[in-house]
Formats: C-alpha cells, sequence, structure tokens
C-alpha cells in the first residue's frame, strides 16, 4: 500500500492541468478512501462519526456489534432527533458538541446490555467550528466484570481472613499446644471438626510434633471431655505385658498377679477417650485382640472368659507408615482401616516456621519462671533455630531451648551457644569460666538427647535399644521418662 501521509500536501490544483494527471489524483483519492475505509471497518473499538450538526455519517461493523443497532436505521439521523434513549443510556457526541472538546464516559448499550468506554474527539475548522466528532467506543463489560469478579473476590478473601482469624482465636482459647503457623492451625481445625463426631482417629506425623496434644486437643473438645483419658505408650510396654496392661486380669491369672486382680486401661478409660501411642509397635497376636475392641466395644481380662462391654473412643498415632507395615505383614490390615477412619497428619515442626519462633518466646519464659533466671534470646539465634532442620520436632526444641537457659551464662542466648552451630556444649564453656555445673543435670542431658536421637534414627524401641546396646525394658523406661518430663506445655 502507498504511503498516503504527504498526499493532501502534494496535490497542487494550479499543477493539474492533463486529464491523465486528474485521472491519476482520482484515482489516488480512491485508494486512500478504500485504504481509510478498510481501517475504520476493521478497528476492534467501535467507530461512530458524526458531522458538526449532530449527523450521523459512519459507524463500523464493531459499531454495530456492540450497540446492537444497525447503521442502516441511524445513518443520516440527526442525534437530536433519534431517539438514542431507547438504545444508549447517554450521547457523548451531543455532549462533545455542547461542551465543544473531547469527552469520555461510561456508556451502557440497552439492546445489548453491554457497558461502554465512549471517548469522543471534536474537530475543528479554521473559524474554530466543530466539523466533525469522532468517537471511539470501547466495549468493556468483560473488563467491568473482572473488575467486579475481582472487587468481590478481595472482599470474600477479607471475609475468609476474618473467619480464619476467629477460627484461630477459638483454637487457641481451647487449646494448650502453642501454635501460630497457618498450617498447624488447618491441622487443629480439623481436628475440632472431627471431635465433635465419636469416631476412630488416626494421628500421623514424625515423633515430637504433638500427636498426644492433638489427642487431649480432640478429647477435651468432645463429648467424652468430662470422662478419663487414658494415655498408652504401646512401645514403652513389653509384649508380654501389654495385654494385661491393656485388658487388665484375673486374680491368679499368673505367677506374681495381683491377688485381687486388676482393671485394665480399656476399663479405666470406659466412657471417655483412650489414646494408643505408637500403635505400630503392637505385636501381632495383640493386634488380633484390639480389632475385636474396635469392632466389638469389649474386652476380655487375662485368665477370664466374660467379656466387659466398654464404651470408650480410640485415638490412635504412629510415627510409622503403616500401610508400608501392612505390605511386609507387619500389621494386620483390617486393623489398619479400622484405625483410619479419619486420619490427620501433624506436619512436622520443619514445616512450621511460624511456631518454631512463638514456642522459642514460650519455652524460654515458662523455663525462666521454672529455674528463676532471666534470659532472652536476640535475633541471629531466633533465625537459626527457625532454619534449623528439628528432627525431634517439638521435643527437641523443648529440650534444647531448656538447656540452652539452664546451662547459659550471660543471660542472651546467641547464635553460637546452638548446638548445632558450635559443637562445644554450655558445661564446657561454664567451666572455662569457673562457674558451677550440675554434673547430674548434664549426665541426663546427654543420656536424654542420646537416647532420642536413637529413637528417631532406628523408629522403633526395639531397634533403639540395639544401637545403645542395651535391653529393650530398659530403654523404653527411660524413654518414657524423657517423654513425661517433656510433655508439650
Amino acid at each position: 500500500m502507498e504511503d498516503f501521509s504527504n498526499f493532501y500536501q502534494a496535490i497542487d490544483p494550479a499543477k493539474i492541468e492533463s486529464d491523465e494527471e486528474k485521472n491519476n489524483v482520482i484515482k489516488q483519492l480512491k485508494e486512500l478512501c478504500l485504504y481509510f475505509d478498510t481501517v475504520i471497518e476493521n478497528s476492534i473499538d467501535g467507530i461512530f462519526i458524526a458531522d458538526g450538526q449532530g449527523n450521523t455519517i459512519r459507524v463500523n461493523k464493531a459499531y454495530e456489534a456492540i450497540s446492537g443497532i444497525k447503521r442502516k436505521d441511524i445513518l443520516g439521523l440527526n442525534l437530536a432527533d433519534f431517539e438514542f434513549k431507547k438504545y444508549i443510556s447517554k450521547s457523548a457526541t451531543l455532549l462533545a458538541l455542547e461542551q465543544k472538546r473531547p469527552v469520555t464516559i461510561d456508556q451502557f448499550l440497552l439492546r445489548t446490555q453491554r457497558k461502554a468506554l465512549v471517548s469522543c474527539n471534536p474537530l475543528f475548522n479554521e473559524n474554530n467550528e466543530i466539523t466533525m466528532v469522532v468517537s471511539n467506543v470501547r466495549d468493556i463489560t468483560e473488563v467491568e466484570m473482572l473488575r467486579v469478579s475481582v472487587a468481590e473476590a478481595k472482599e470474600l478473601a477479607e471475609q475468609y481472613q476474618e473467619a480464619l482469624l476467629a477460627l484461630k482465636d477459638q483454637l487457641l482459647a481451647k487449646s494448650n499446644i502453642i501454635i501460630r503457623d497457618e498450617a498447624m492451625i488447618k491441622t487443629l481445625s480439623q481436628a475440632q471438626k472431627v471431635a465433635a463426631v465419636d469416631t476412630t482417629v488416626l494421628l500421623l506425623g514424625e515423633t515430637g510434633v504433638g500427636k498426644e496434644e492433638v489427642a487431649k486437643f480432640i478429647h477435651e473438645n468432645s463429648l467424652r471431655r468430662n470422662e478419663p483419658f487414658i494415655r498408652v505408650n504401646c512401645a514403652a510396654i513389653s509384649s508380654s505385658l501389654l495385654e494385661s496392661e491393656l485388658f487388665g486380669y484375673e486374680k491368679g491369672a499368673f505367677t506374681g498377679a495381683n491377688s485381687m486382680g486388676k482393671m485394665g486401661l480399656f476399663e479405666a478409660a470406659n466412657r471417655g477417650t483412650i489414646f494408643l501411642d505408637e500403635i505400630g509397635e503392637i505385636p501381632m497376636d495383640m493386634q488380633v485382640k484390639l480389632l475385636r475392641v474396635l469392632q466389638e466395644r469389649e474386652i476380655k481380662r487375662v485368665g477370664s472368659v466374660r467379656a466387659i462391654k466398654v464404651d470408650i473412643r480410640i485415638i490412635a498415632a504412629t510415627n510409622k507408615d503403616l500401610k508400608a507395615l501392612v505390605a511386609q505383614d507387619k500389621f494386620r490390615e483390617d486393623l489398619y482401616y479400622r484405625l483410619s477412619v479419619i486420619p490427620i497428619t501433624i506436619p512436622p515442626l520443619r514445616d512450621r516456621p511460624a511456631d518454631i519462633a512463638h514456642m522459642t518466646k514460650q519455652f524460654i519464659s515458662a523455663f525462666n519462671k521454672q529455674y528463676n533466671v532471666e534470659v532472652s534470646i536476640n535475633n541471629d539465634a531466633m533465625n537459626a533455630l527457625a532454619a534449623h532442620a528439628w528432627p525431634g520436632n517439638v521435643r527437641e526444641l523443648k529440650n534444647t531451648i531448656e538447656r540452652l537457659v539452664i546451662l547459659n551464662a550471660s543471660g542472651l542466648i546467641t547464635k553460637e551457644d546452638l548446638p548445632f552451630i558450635n559443637g562445644a556444649g554450655q558445661a564446657e564453656d561454664l567451666l572455662a569460666l569457673g562457674r558451677s555445673v550440675d554434673l547430674k543435670e548434664v549426665l541426663r542431658e546427654v543420656e536424654g538427647r542420646y537416647l532420642q536421637k536413637a529413637y528417631e534414627a532406628a523408629g522403633n524401641v526395639r531397634d533403639a535399644a540395639k544401637l545403645l546396646n542395651m535391653k529393650r525394658s530398659t530403654f523404653a523406661l527411660k524413654l518414657k521418662k524423657i517423654n513425661e518430663n517433656t510433655a508439650l506445655l
């Protein structure tokens, strides 16, 4: 296409002498008209052109589509005579003619029910008279709908946020669990919903994430809240004693038994909740008997043939992959499905960074009060704690903070004091300063650390005891004592 930008300037009527030159100019003018007509007609936006008196002289097909007005019905009509109010909310062209300046308005097209942004630009001659008004009509229906949708989504998000904050406050008021992280709040929200339904729950998660505290939360928010909550660490009871501990025994049932017999933990939990921690440690023969309790809600004491009905809610917990154990024939499939009616996975501490900082402050405050000291922590140390992987989760964090508070010499916990940053122990630092050290406390701390690490590495009491060359029963008793001493706040 030839460049017509300087066409008019190049035409000099005085120099047109021959018919050939005249025909050539006419040809070029036709091409120019066709060129601009093609541009106007193929514009995505609607084009509406009126002369200086408000007579419609041109509309394109985009305007027809946006407005629903056919060009044959409007071309040549004066807008003052045209009943435009039947078709559009207001006329931008008449407004531009009246004000003699460019105007931009929102326009509603009644036939198509669409919204448009109309920009009118009046053109003036040398006498400052309007010769033409060119209007650009842009369909903004989708844009407006998107704007409304965004506004509604924003309002909905704000409502959700308010609801979440209200739920968070409600959960915190009903729980002794230290939480701030959204991941844990969602978990606790799920636990609250489950609490109202008297069904079996399986808590999943790594060692030390707080499964017992979540179990207590479920119990305390259930209809059984005023009845017993009995916690059983299945890993800490030897296989030979597990049945009698859970189900009790009749007098004379076995050598060394109480002459009066003994009530089992299931009976003790009657009308309440029994929490079976480390359920993956129960031997296969006991799994059969536990399955019967779940199915029939009755137990038999060792040495008795009489069934005793029990009204209990069972919450189980494990840090193992029970599905994998089922595949290895180490855990009964039917028992697995009976236990996992409602599975709840508790996220590890490393995935809850907001909880690390909040727990650290709470633990420091509690231990300051317990040991009558004033210890604080600086930002570098807090950031290092938040970045640590915490394989032992909340239990490891609490033990670490307690150790740092007890052995702190300056009153300020720094990054260099952290055991995973600086290999040297606090006891050595205190000795170097000539300070006294409670050797029993240090030995208990070291023993506890090794017991916990071994349990985390092995995943069960039996193998952990082997790692430390200890008897299973000795390891289980020591671990039980550690767990009792380091229960979550």
